[in-house]
This record gives structure tokens, sequence and C-alpha cells, in this order.
């Protein structure tokens, strides 16, 4: 039987309050919506039990004290309801507090999974919670324990390997980065588990979820026309249907979830994929006898953003009924919250949904909520806001940054000679401080430019070496012979089913722009930016040195260290990278280019200024 993460007090105190409670305040808390569709005063009158920010939804300013004021207003206005429950606040800070600008943002979970270091996630994790408590937010929707097996995903990023134990170990040690002193600590925030489960198991052509262009993906930042991403892959895995066994899904996928919630995760998200055709929002079995009987999960289970209305579109009242009786406690409902909670008073009135599963999942929201010490502390120490985006969080993302890159070839060129010849350094995305960054950073997709302050991989080359002996051309196009050239290549910043893609091959441009430094460089780096390995088979052999930088995020310094030799190479692969392009699911087809662990000998580090 698993322990209560509530003492006899608090569970006494949680029974009296939900006896004390209408039905309408009940499904108040379990309701969720965008903080831009909240009305004045629906908070209170509601009950609301929690609001979101989405990917991209700030405040005017966007800035650390503008967030901590925009959420403020929230929890305030909860503590002039009936029964004065607590809010509690939710965001996507994924790898820092990435919807703020001027917060620190951390390499991406594929950089984590190459640090294989579990001490620097938790610490990742704390100096996140403390940036995101600032805000007054006590609710991160991280981490993802995806175990992605086709790279074709857009989410493959957020995976930290293809290693399910991996995965696990960075998965607890950012919980425990998040608790820090203890959950009922004023700066502890409730991590979401996601997404349960088998997310990344989904099958090439199986997504549904461009099939109409919705308020959610008009709201999408996007490059390039929605036509033509959906000709290059776009939402042709993400959120699709996971066709494995159960046998699979033990092995291969549920580990990380048990591991966290002996950590101590009192929230799981759902998946909007299908496990073997039946949507997981609708799935009883997994969320109710898998998650919560099997693995004794105490928590509570919010759905994903307007998830529930892809399980019977068209029929509303049917994908309620649906969702709460399988076991989705809090409901993301971003846009028409009071549909959903006139859809699920009337399923009860008719006994569709029984008032016990209600009671059941307000009793898991009280839980989180009272173990959080939300009722005694509302809200946070404002003094926190100096730590934003501050030095010594900023320090601890270049470490991450240095311990991240993965050196997969080397025929001398590096490391590079901050004391030698000048170097070539081509290519726009090496100072792009967006494209370092990827999805996921002040806005849903990203985007590329100085989206935040930050450090970009030719500013800290320059830092290191003098501005005099780095040359910059971004196009690669030079009058002059070099010893040494590096070339920064980027996918574009996108996110979710957005950055599905059936080539992961380099496009024309970049292809041509490497051939442009090769012809004038005697030594030829690649640092690659990318949110999963890409294939570069055929471009290997012309090229001296290739770095897997993956997104690292605001502090491009880092990079700048370990070329120079100043750290030495210490990231392994946390993926397989795929020979050819018609091998990109996990176990199909030849041997990799290079297998999941695999580095090239670390160099030695070059001492100096």
């Amino acid at each position: 039987m698993t322990t209560s993460p509530l003492t006899s007090d608090q569970q006494q105190f949680t029974e009296q309050l939900l006896a004390q409670m209408t039905l309408a305040e009940k499904i108040g808390q379990m309701t969720q919506p965008e903080k831009n569709s909240v009305k004045p005063g629906d908070v209170a009158r509601l009950a609301l039990g929690s609001v979101l920010s989405g990917g991209g939804g700030n405040p005017e300013p966007n800035t650390p004290a503008g967030w901590r004021a925009m959420v403020t207003q929230f929890i305030a206005e909860a503590q002039q309801s009936r029964l004065r429950i607590p809010l509690i606040y939710g965001v996507d800070a994924v790898h820092g507090h990435n919807n703020v600008v001027g917060a620190t943002i951390f390499p991406h979970n594929i950089g984590l999974g190459a640090t294989r270091d579990a001490e620097l996630v938790r610490r990742i994790g704390r100096a996140t919670a403390l940036e995101v408590a600032a805000t007054n937010v006590r609710w991160n929707f991280a981490p993802a324990v995806s175990v992605p097996q086709d790279i074709r995903w857009g989410r493959t990023y957020e995976g930290y390997s293809q290693d399910p134990r991996l995965v696990s170990d960075l998965a607890v040690a950012l919980i425990r980065g998040f608790e820090g002193d203890g959950w009922t600590a004023p700066t502890a925030v409730l991590p979401s588990v996601k997404h349960f489960v088998a997310d990344a198991a989904t099958t090439w052509g199986s997504s549904t979820r461009a099939q109409s262009f919705d308020r959610t993906l008009s709201n999408a930042t996007m490059t390039q026309d929605f036509r033509e991403l959906l000709e290059r892959g776009a939402w042709q895995i993400d959120q699709g249907n996971a066709e494995i066994d159960e046998a699979t899904l033990r092995a291969v996928h549920l580990p990380p979830y048990r591991a966290a919630i002996e950590a101590g995760a009192l929230n799981v998200m759902a998946s909007y994929s299908a496990w073997q055709g039946l949507k997981v929002h609708a799935h009883r079995y997994l969320l109710t006898d898998v998650l919560k009987g099997e693995l004794g999960f105490q928590g509570f289970v919010v759905s994903d953003w307007e998830a529930l209305d892809q399980l019977h579109p068209g029929d509303y009242d049917r994908c309620v009924v649906d969702a709460i009786n399988a076991g989705i406690d809090m409901v993301m409902v971003p846009f028409d919250y009071e549909r959903f909670i006139g859809s699920l008073t009337r399923a009860v009135d008719s006994s569709a949904v029984p008032l016990a599963r209600i009671d059941d999942a307000v009793r898991r929201i009280l839980t989180a909520k009272v173990a959080l010490g939300l009722f005694e502390q509302p809200h946070t120490d404002e003094r926190l806001l100096a730590l934003v985006g501050c030095g010594a969080h900023r320090d601890l993302a270049r470490e991450a940054v240095q311990k991240s890159l993965v050196l997969l070839k080397n025929a001398g060129a590096l490391p590079l000679d901050p004391h030698g010849p000048e170097v070539l350094v081509a290519g726009a995305d090496a100072d792009d401080l967006g494209a370092q960054c990827g999805g996921w950073t002040i806005s849903w997709m990203g985007g590329r430019g100085p989206t935040t302050p930050g450090t970009t991989i030719l500013e800290g080359l320059r830092a290191a070496a003098g501005p005099d002996r780095v040359h910059y051309s971004p196009d690669g196009h030079v009058t002059r012979d070099y010893r040494a050239g590096v070339v920064v290549l980027a996918e574009e910043p996108y996110a979710e089913g957005m950055g599905d893609r059936a080539d992961l091959t380099l496009s024309a441009e970049q292809a041509a722009l490497v051939a442009r430094v090769r012809a004038r460089c005697e030594q030829l780096t690649v640092v690659l930016l990318s949110g999963r390995p890409l294939v570069i088979t055929e471009h290997l052999p012309a090229w001296d040195a290739l770095v897997a930088a993956w997104l690292p995020g605001t502090e491009g310094q880092g990079v700048a260290d370990v070329l120079f030799g100043r750290v030495p190479f210490s990231g392994r692969l946390p993926f397989d990278w795929p020979r050819t392009a018609d091998h990109l699911r996990r176990g199909d087809g030849p041997a990799p280019l290079f297998a999941l662990g695999e580095a090239a000998a670390a160099l030695e580090p070059v001492m100096g200024d």
C-alpha cells in the first residue's frame, strides 16, 4: 500500500473541506482555463482550481515582475471565493522558466540526457523552481519522461534519451530539484510528469491532429506556411497511435512514471496519443487501473490542452463523460471553460458521471495543494525575483552546455587554439540566440533572433579568443583562406507536431554553406544545433570534426569553452544516430552511424586565459 503524502491531520482537513464543497465548487476545482480566456471575477465566482499560461501566454510587459503581478492577481482572486481554496498556476517551464524574457534558458532535455549527470539535472531543477516560484507560479508542466523511438517526432528533444533507465534517473533528479527542501517549502514547485503513456511510440502517419486548423494552431507563430509544413511532415506522428504491445509499453515507457511517483510526484499529464487505437484521455485501464491502482499514484491527472475535444469530435458531452470516468481529474480547457463546467454538471446530474468519481478527483487535487502548503502560504516571497536570470543560474546553464556537447568526429581539428591563427566562423545560426534555444522559448514555437537576453555561440567564441581572432561570415562567402573554420548549422525552431519532419537531411542551402567554407579552410568543424540527430552520413567524410550541440539555450559561451579546449568534451549520445534517411525509427534498418552512448575520445583541455 502506498503511503499517503499527507499527515493524518492533513487528510482530515482535506476530507472536512471536501464535505463542505458544493458540486459547483468541486467542478470548479477540476477546471483549468488559459489566462487569456478568464473573465474578471470568474476565478472566485466559479471557484476555479487552476489557471495556466500556454506557450507564449505572457503578460505585457513580459518581465519577471510582470509575470508575478499577473499570477498574483489570479491567486488573490481565488482567496475571495467562499471556501478560499488556493489557486495553483501552471506553466510550461520545460528548460528553465522559458516563457519569461530574461530567465535562464537551460539546454533542452536531449542535451541534458547527453550529460548523463543526475546531480547537474537536480541543480537545474532547483534553479528552475526558484525562478518559477519567483513569479508566484507553483506548478510546472515538466518533466517530459518520453522515450522517443522515431526521431522524426517533433518532441524528440523533450526526451532525455532512448534509454528508459537514463530517462528515469534524470526525471527523478529534476523532481528532487523542484522539491528542494520539501514539498511544503515556499519554493517547491509541483512537477507534472508527462505525457502518460507511450506518447513517444506512435506510428508515423497515424496522427489526425492537422485535419482541422483550429484556434490552437492559429495561435502558433510559424515562419512557414502551414501547408508547406504539412508537406514536410508536420503532424504525422505527434498525437498519433502507439501500436506497441503491452509488454513493450511496460518495459520501455512505463518505468519513468513508476520512478517519478516513487520520488513523490503528485501530478501526471495524460497524453494526446492513443494506445492500440484508444485515446489515452479515455483509457480507463491505463489511467485508473495502471496509474492509480497498480502504481499507487495518489496525485491528480490533468488533461492536455483541449485534448478532450479529440475523443468524440462534435459530441462534447460524450468527451467529458468518457474522460472523467476514465480517470482525468482536472481538465485543461483553455478557451470554453464554462462549456466544460456545464457539460460535467449535466453528466453528474444524469448519473453519467458518478458523484464518487468527482469526489475522488477533487480529493486528489486538494491533496496536492495541501502537500504544497498552499493553504498556509498561497504566495511566494517577492524577493525571489532577484534570482530570475541571475549570474549563478547562468553559470549553471553554461556548465550544462559544456557537459552536453558530444564529439562525434575529430581528425585533428579540435581543440581550436585561442592563441593561434584566426578562426572563420560561418552560418547565420552561429549568431542566433533563438536558434540555440529552439521551441518553447518565449513563445510556443520559439523564434529566431534575440528573443531573450543571452550569449550566442559567436559571442562566446569572440569572448574566448578575442574579437579580432574570430572572423564571421553569415553566408560563408570569404575572400581568403583560413587554417580553421567552424560552421554552425541549426534546425528551425519548432514545437510538438509542428516539428514532425519526414526528411532529416541537411538542406541544399546548408550543404552549400558548408561546401563554401570547406573550400576556404584547412580544417573544418561543423557544430549542429538540433532537437534530434540529423542524417549527415554523406557529408561527414568532408568534415574534420563534428559536434552535436543539441539546443543549448541562452549560454553560448559553454560551446566556446569546449571548442577551445578549456573544458573537455564529456557528453555521450542519448540517442542512436541514424545512418540513412530511410531508417529514422530505432531498431529499424542497418546499424546506426553512431550508437546510443557513443562519443569520440575526449580531448585533453588546453589551459589558458
